[in-house]
């Protein structure tokens, strides 16, 4: 197989980003198309092809056709078996131990072990190799924190039963464990063949037990996917898929329209044009445990620290406006930070409301008469995505209209929008939280808790802290929803989010496709997947 090198060696050249409005190069037409192979956009190139080291919903979706779990998400959005063919839990909540399928093996015909299982849990927690997510999604069991920090070779918490057989022991009782343990980041990779200190950087090393594998990366252009005929789930249906990657949301609407790919997720700019057109009865309409906001970073920008500053953004900020005249009314205006779909969604938090004279009030009180003497401001956001363009715009231009801040655009590549982002870089910036597992943990803790792994703005709320560390011990749902709520509400009153909008999908999806399995999260793998 050909080489390629991902990050970090050659950042620059694998995230380049996009292709251009000619759609990267491709002269593909329908005629040219394979009968039995899926082919659907990505909109930027992958930011990565080690599961350990993903974070990006676009590359998780590309990723988990190939690189598999113990456990994972099935069309009832609860955790299923996947390498683990059973689970048991102990009494006390504590210890997991999981049985791996008799009958499964990687993609160069190695079976898979408790020693592969151990190893990939251990290469994740691996400081050389410095995942940005172990620590988030793996902080739960025994060990993980001391080997990340260097302080110890391996995962207390993990043990080798037998060959077949994996323990996994937790710091505490965790209610939301086996969601959050199906994150693509807890893949199974074989301990034969993958490096453990450094990031995957050849095709050949990209290896997991999922129903496709990788056979060829074409940066800018694609990533072609095979079908595993010793899949353990059975072959697919298809005989492969392919990854076009096209920048422009207009190309991928004509590609589609030409023929020239299956589905297309849309920008909400052109739904309204298709109800009426030959493929409206192509549009697909998905709900998602997804919320956009915009956050203030209090590490980078002064103003940010002080409480009344933020509420004042957050007051001066139409979100009605955005969501129902700037983006077609498809999202539904986020009135809290827990999104519908999850455990704990409320339809009345405590949002702050649309008030620009109180805003305006309010940013005087905090030390700013004159807003053109605040420090100069940018808002950063993924570029390559109308919608997300449109409604920065919209943010800048109400804080300019409603406050008198002047509030400058930075669209930024993906991948290097994500790095800033690791870094605690980005200062004012329009963003997405997607569910991992549904549980407001997800959400709340897991975010915005002072010392939480996503807490990428420097907010600390002693308060928030007890209530959050509260509700995540506590085994009991109907007691633990109305602590989250209560810390929801601090969140909100404190203003270190503007949420924006709950996030509903629309699709373009081809007559000539069908099994497709869905859950909350997105597609699944396309195990059912066919073509006509």
């Amino acid at each position: 197989m050909r080489k390629w090198v991902w990050p970090l060696a050659a950042l620059a050249l694998v995230l380049a980003g996009g292709c251009s409005s000619s759609g990267g190069g491709f002269s593909e037409r329908k005629s040219d198309q394979a009968a039995n192979v899926l082919r659907y956009p990505i909109p930027n190139n992958p930011t990565t092809m080690d599961p350990a080291m993903v974070q990006d919903g676009d590359t998780i979706d590309l990723l988990h056709q190939v690189y598999e779990g113990l456990v994972g998400w099935g069309t009832n959005n609860e955790p299923v078996p996947l390498v683990a063919e059973k689970w048991e839990v102990s009494p006390d909540g504590l210890t997991y131990t999981f049985t791996i399928r008799g009958n499964i093996t990687f993609h160069n015909g190695k079976p898979v072990t408790a020693d592969d299982v151990i190893f990939s849990l251990e290469r994740a927690t691996n400081p050389k190799l410095a995942s940005p997510v172990a620590t988030a999604y793996l902080d739960d069991i025994q060990g993980v924190m001391e080997k990340f920090e260097g302080k110890s070779p391996t995962v207390s918490g993990l043990k080798k039963v037998d060959d077949k057989t994996v323990s996994i022991t937790l710091k505490r009782p965790t209610p939301y464990f086996l969601g959050k343990f199906t994150y693509l980041g807890n893949a199974i990779v074989p301990k034969d063949g993958t490096p453990a200190d450094t990031t995957i950087t050849e095709t050949a090393q990209m290896i997991g037990t999922g129903p496709f594998k990788v056979t060829e990366v074409l940066p800018e252009q694609k990533v072609s996917l095979a079908a595993n005929e010793t899949y353990w789930g059975g072959k697919p249906a298809l005989d492969g898929i392919e990854r076009l990657v096209i920048g422009d949301a207009l190309t991928r609407l004509s590609k589609f329209k030409n023929g020239e790919v299956d589905m297309v997720q849309l920008e909400r700019q052109d739904v309204e044009g298709l109800k009426n057109s030959e493929f409206k009865d192509q549009l697909v309409y998905l709900d998602r445990p997804a919320i956009w906001y915009v956050a203030m970073n209090q590490l980078q920008y002064e103003p940010f620290k002080k409480k009344e500053v933020r509420q004042a953004f957050a007051m001066s900020i139409n979100r009605e406006r955005i969501v129902n005249e700037i983006l077609g009314g498809i999202n539904q205006v986020a009135n809290g930070i827990v999104p519908p779909g999850v455990p704990g969604h409320r339809e009345n938090a405590k949002v702050l409301p649309f008030d620009p004279a109180k805003a305006k009030q309010m940013l005087a009180a905090a030390g700013y008469p004159d807003p053109s003497k605040m420090p100069a401001l940018t808002l950063t956001f993924r570029d390559e995505r109308p919608d997300i363009r449109r409604a920065a715009e919209a943010v800048a231009t109400d804080i300019k209209t409603n406050l008198g801040v002047d509030v400058k655009l930075q669209a930024m590549e993906w991948g290097a929008y994500l790095d800033k982002l690791n870094k605690k870089e980005q200062v004012f910036f329009h963003m997405r939280w997607a569910a991992d597992y549904l549980d407001p943990q997800n959400f709340l803790s897991h975010m915005l808790a002072t010392n939480a792994p996503e807490n990428k703005l420097g907010y600390s709320n002693p308060e928030f802290d007890r209530l959050t560390g509260l509700a995540d011990r506590e085994m009991d749902s109907a007691k633990r929803l109305p602590i989250y709520a209560q810390a929801e509400d601090i969140i909100l009153d404190d203003a270190v989010w503007v949420p924006i909008y709950f996030q509903r999908d629309v699709e373009l999806q081809s007559p000539r496709l069908s099994g497709l399995r869905e859950s909350l999260f997105g597609h699944l793998p396309h195990t059912t997947t066919q073509l006509k």
